[in-house]
Protein backbone atom coordinates (compact mmCIF):
# COMPACT_ATOMS: atom_id res chain seq x y z
CA UNK A 1 0.00 0.00 0.00
CA UNK A 2 1.53 3.39 -0.66
CA UNK A 3 2.29 5.63 1.73
CA UNK A 4 -0.34 7.89 1.09
CA UNK A 5 -2.75 5.33 1.16
CA UNK A 6 -1.77 4.26 4.30
CA UNK A 7 -1.29 7.01 6.08
CA UNK A 8 -5.14 7.96 5.48
CA UNK A 9 -6.44 4.69 6.03
CA UNK A 10 -4.39 4.80 9.59
CA UNK A 11 -6.20 8.27 9.99
CA UNK A 12 -9.91 6.59 9.56
CA UNK A 13 -9.22 4.27 11.33
CA UNK A 14 -8.50 6.57 14.34
CA UNK A 15 -11.44 8.22 13.42
CA UNK A 16 -13.56 5.70 13.90
CA UNK A 17 -12.11 4.58 17.34
CA UNK A 18 -12.23 8.34 18.74
CA UNK A 19 -16.03 8.15 17.34
CA UNK A 20 -16.96 5.03 19.31
CA UNK A 21 -15.18 6.15 22.05
CA UNK A 22 -17.41 9.16 22.14
CA UNK A 23 -20.34 7.61 22.13
CA UNK A 24 -19.66 4.97 24.53
CA UNK A 25 -18.95 8.14 26.37
CA UNK A 26 -22.51 9.70 25.95
CA UNK A 27 -24.02 7.00 26.75
CA UNK A 28 -22.84 6.15 29.65
CA UNK A 29 -23.55 9.56 30.92
CA UNK A 30 -26.68 9.54 29.28
CA UNK A 31 -27.19 6.32 31.72
CA UNK A 32 -25.70 8.08 34.84
CA UNK A 33 -27.83 11.08 34.25
CA UNK A 34 -31.10 8.84 33.73
CA UNK A 35 -29.97 7.01 37.23
CA UNK A 36 -29.45 10.35 38.62
CA UNK A 37 -33.10 11.67 37.90
CA UNK A 38 -34.85 8.55 38.82
CA UNK A 39 -33.08 8.36 42.08
CA UNK A 40 -34.02 12.37 43.01
CA UNK A 41 -37.62 12.09 41.69
CA UNK A 42 -37.98 8.95 43.84
CA UNK A 43 -35.91 10.70 47.07
CA UNK A 44 -37.80 14.40 46.89
CA UNK A 45 -41.01 12.88 47.01
CA UNK A 46 -39.79 10.25 49.99
CA UNK A 47 -38.72 13.76 51.60
CA UNK A 48 -42.05 15.48 50.99
CA UNK A 49 -43.87 12.85 52.84
CA UNK A 50 -41.64 12.75 55.65
CA UNK A 51 -42.24 16.52 55.86
CA UNK A 52 -46.10 16.05 55.83
CA UNK A 53 -46.05 13.23 57.94
CA UNK A 54 -43.57 15.19 60.39
CA UNK A 55 -41.06 11.94 60.23
CA UNK A 56 -37.82 11.74 59.97
CA UNK A 57 -36.04 10.42 57.25
CA UNK A 58 -33.82 8.36 59.03
CA UNK A 59 -32.75 6.38 62.14
CA UNK A 60 -31.84 7.09 65.33
CA UNK A 61 -32.82 11.01 66.53
CA UNK A 62 -30.33 12.77 67.90
CA UNK A 63 -31.08 16.14 69.72
CA UNK A 64 -32.58 18.92 67.69
CA UNK A 65 -31.55 22.62 67.19
CA UNK A 66 -33.83 25.21 66.32
CA UNK A 67 -36.69 22.93 65.90
CA UNK A 68 -34.72 20.96 63.26
CA UNK A 69 -35.02 17.02 63.12
CA UNK A 70 -31.14 15.02 62.30
CA UNK A 71 -30.21 12.29 63.10
CA UNK A 72 -26.37 11.01 64.74
CA UNK A 73 -26.04 7.89 62.10
CA UNK A 74 -27.24 8.19 58.75
CA UNK A 75 -27.44 5.21 56.26
CA UNK A 76 -25.06 5.72 53.53
CA UNK A 77 -26.58 6.34 50.17
CA UNK A 78 -29.99 7.60 51.71
CA UNK A 79 -31.75 11.26 51.14
CA UNK A 80 -30.17 13.53 54.69
CA UNK A 81 -31.64 17.13 53.04
CA UNK A 82 -32.57 19.34 50.01
CA UNK A 83 -30.38 21.77 48.78
CA UNK A 84 -31.97 24.67 46.88
CA UNK A 85 -29.80 27.66 45.15
CA UNK A 86 -32.98 29.30 43.93
CA UNK A 87 -30.64 32.05 41.86
CA UNK A 88 -29.54 28.97 39.59
CA UNK A 89 -32.40 26.46 39.90
CA UNK A 90 -30.77 24.10 41.54
CA UNK A 91 -33.21 21.93 43.62
CA UNK A 92 -31.72 18.18 44.70
CA UNK A 93 -32.08 15.87 47.14
CA UNK A 94 -28.32 15.45 49.18
CA UNK A 95 -27.35 12.00 49.99
CA UNK A 96 -24.86 10.70 52.37
CA UNK A 97 -21.78 9.46 51.28
CA UNK A 98 -19.15 10.26 48.88
CA UNK A 99 -18.41 6.74 47.41
CA UNK A 100 -19.05 6.50 43.60
CA UNK A 101 -22.42 5.10 43.70
CA UNK A 102 -23.63 7.92 46.43
CA UNK A 103 -22.17 10.84 44.63
CA UNK A 104 -23.68 9.02 40.75
CA UNK A 105 -26.91 9.72 42.54
CA UNK A 106 -26.98 13.28 43.67
CA UNK A 107 -24.79 15.46 45.84
CA UNK A 108 -23.34 13.59 49.17
CA UNK A 109 -22.97 14.60 52.36
CA UNK A 110 -19.16 14.76 53.54
CA UNK A 111 -18.46 12.29 56.15
CA UNK A 112 -16.50 13.63 59.39
CA UNK A 113 -18.87 17.44 58.50
CA UNK A 114 -21.59 18.40 60.74
CA UNK A 115 -24.55 16.75 59.24
CA UNK A 116 -27.57 18.90 58.10
CA UNK A 117 -29.66 20.55 60.93
CA UNK A 118 -26.43 20.49 62.81
CA UNK A 119 -24.63 23.26 64.40
CA UNK A 120 -20.91 23.35 62.42
CA UNK A 121 -19.62 23.30 59.38
CA UNK A 122 -21.56 21.27 56.94
CA UNK A 123 -20.02 19.63 54.15
CA UNK A 124 -21.42 18.61 50.50
CA UNK A 125 -19.72 17.74 47.40
CA UNK A 126 -20.85 16.48 43.61
CA UNK A 127 -20.15 15.83 40.28
CA UNK A 128 -19.12 18.59 38.20
CA UNK A 129 -20.78 17.20 35.26
CA UNK A 130 -24.12 16.26 36.27
CA UNK A 131 -25.75 17.76 39.29
CA UNK A 132 -22.75 20.62 40.73
CA UNK A 133 -22.30 21.97 36.88
CA UNK A 134 -24.62 25.04 37.66
CA UNK A 135 -22.28 26.18 40.75
CA UNK A 136 -19.78 27.62 37.85
CA UNK A 137 -22.27 30.32 37.84
CA UNK A 138 -22.54 30.89 41.46
CA UNK A 139 -21.58 34.42 43.19
CA UNK A 140 -21.29 35.80 46.15
CA UNK A 141 -24.10 36.74 48.39
CA UNK A 142 -26.32 34.30 46.75
CA UNK A 143 -28.76 32.41 49.10
CA UNK A 144 -28.48 28.92 49.60
CA UNK A 145 -31.18 26.85 51.12
CA UNK A 146 -30.47 23.26 53.20
CA UNK A 147 -33.71 21.81 54.25
CA UNK A 148 -34.33 18.65 56.36
CA UNK A 149 -37.88 17.59 57.88
CA UNK A 150 -38.09 19.41 60.42
CA UNK A 151 -36.25 22.58 59.79
CA UNK A 152 -34.80 24.97 56.59
CA UNK A 153 -31.28 26.35 57.19
CA UNK A 154 -30.69 29.60 54.48
CA UNK A 155 -26.84 30.30 54.02
CA UNK A 156 -25.59 33.21 52.05
CA UNK A 157 -22.34 32.38 50.19
CA UNK A 158 -18.98 34.60 51.24
CA UNK A 159 -16.41 33.29 49.59
CA UNK A 160 -15.62 31.09 46.41
CA UNK A 161 -12.32 29.54 45.97
CA UNK A 162 -10.13 27.10 44.11
CA UNK A 163 -7.93 24.89 46.44
CA UNK A 164 -5.77 21.83 46.25
CA UNK A 165 -7.56 18.27 46.28
CA UNK A 166 -5.54 17.44 49.91
CA UNK A 167 -6.66 20.88 51.32
CA UNK A 168 -9.52 20.24 53.78
CA UNK A 169 -8.82 23.20 55.94
CA UNK A 170 -12.15 24.47 54.13
CA UNK A 171 -14.28 21.77 55.63
CA UNK A 172 -13.06 22.38 59.46
CA UNK A 173 -15.33 24.11 62.08
CA UNK A 174 -15.28 28.12 61.41
CA UNK A 175 -16.90 29.17 64.42
CA UNK A 176 -19.93 30.10 62.81
CA UNK A 177 -22.53 27.52 61.16
CA UNK A 178 -21.71 27.30 57.88
CA UNK A 179 -22.19 25.51 54.43
CA UNK A 180 -18.95 23.94 52.10
CA UNK A 181 -19.53 23.21 49.10
CA UNK A 182 -16.94 20.99 46.76
CA UNK A 183 -16.75 19.92 43.22
CA UNK A 184 -13.36 19.29 40.77
CA UNK A 185 -12.49 21.90 39.21
CA UNK A 186 -11.70 23.21 35.88
CA UNK A 187 -15.84 22.23 35.10
CA UNK A 188 -14.73 21.54 31.18
CA UNK A 189 -11.80 19.79 31.81
CA UNK A 190 -11.64 16.40 30.30
CA UNK A 191 -10.30 13.36 32.82
CA UNK A 192 -9.72 13.96 36.02
CA UNK A 193 -9.75 17.55 37.18
CA UNK A 194 -6.62 18.86 38.81
CA UNK A 195 -8.38 21.14 41.61
CA UNK A 196 -11.55 21.62 43.76
CA UNK A 197 -13.46 24.81 43.45
CA UNK A 198 -15.55 25.89 46.80
CA UNK A 199 -18.49 27.44 48.11
CA UNK A 200 -18.74 28.58 51.31
CA UNK A 201 -21.74 29.89 53.12
CA UNK A 202 -22.71 31.44 56.52
CA UNK A 203 -26.09 30.54 58.02
CA UNK A 204 -28.09 33.22 58.26
CA UNK A 205 -29.76 34.35 61.69
CA UNK A 206 -32.88 32.84 62.71
CA UNK A 207 -32.92 31.38 58.90
CA UNK A 208 -33.04 34.83 57.41
CA UNK A 209 -33.89 34.94 54.24
CA UNK A 210 -31.78 38.32 53.49
CA UNK A 211 -28.02 39.28 54.09
CA UNK A 212 -27.44 40.02 57.24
Amino acid sequence: MPEGRKMKHTLHIGQYIFAAAGTALLCYWATAMIETIRFQEKAEKAFIEGVVAGQPTHDRPGPAKSGSVFHRNPIEGSPVARLTIPDLGVALMVVEGVSHRDLSIGPGHIPGTSLPGQPGNVGIAGHRDTVFRPLRSIRKDEIVVLTTPGAEDRYRVVSISVVDPWDTQVLKPTGRDALTLVTCYPFYFVGPAPKRFVIQAERLPNGGSGVP
